[in-house]
């Protein structure tokens, strides 16, 4: 009985940490529904949210804006770099914008509204590879008040594995 209970603990704390790595996370860029916007000063850079973020394959990005007066457009580095609007990756327009993080490596991102690049408007976030270990990578450092993205619940798998967590500690706690 001793073994069989030991396997379903072993197989409870496997499972949890297997769901701890899989489960996408919806953030929210900037932390706020505001945040795709013109900053206010280089301290409220989205840049520097997305320094002291951590992204992961299979995330997904959510911009909330106003879709009649802006767009989010993913770009290549050197668009990014010279604010080019031409020739986007792709374009977003709907004011609600969910983008799948797919691969590792940098995102590249602008405003499509006029001038909104120039003026700041535009993130780079950077995909960690499965396994690596977080150090920062970042374009710049978060401002000390910040506490990390917002992230939106994206299902119920979240109480089901903190469920059995609780309940491996809790065999585990038997022996």
């Amino acid at each position: 009985m001793a073994v069989s209970l030991r396997t379903l603990t072993s197989s409870l704390v496997f499972l949890s940490l297997l769901l701890s790595f899989t489960e996408a996370r919806e953030i929210l860029v900037g932390g706020k529904a505001d945040a795709w916007k013109i900053p206010s000063s280089e301290s409220d850079s989205l840049n520097k949210w997305a320094g002291s973020s951590r992204f992961l394959i299979g995330d997904y990005l959510v911009w909330k804006y106003d879709g009649g007066q802006d767009s989010v457009l993913q770009v290549t580095k050197e668009a990014y770099q010279s604010c080019n609007t031409t020739d986007p990756v792709a374009e977003y327009k709907d004011g609600n914008t969910k983008v799948k993080l797919e691969r590792p490596g940098p995102f590249y991102f602008i405003s499509g509204a006029k001038g909104h690049c120039e003026q700041g408007q535009k993130l780079i976030v950077v995909v960690l590879t499965p396994g690596h270990r977080y150090t920062a990578i970042s374009p710049a450092p978060a401002p000390a008040e910040f506490e990390g993205p917002a992230i939106a619940p994206t299902s119920s798998a979240t109480s089901i594995k903190a469920g059995l967590v609780t309940l491996g500690l809790f065999v585990l706690a038997l022996f």
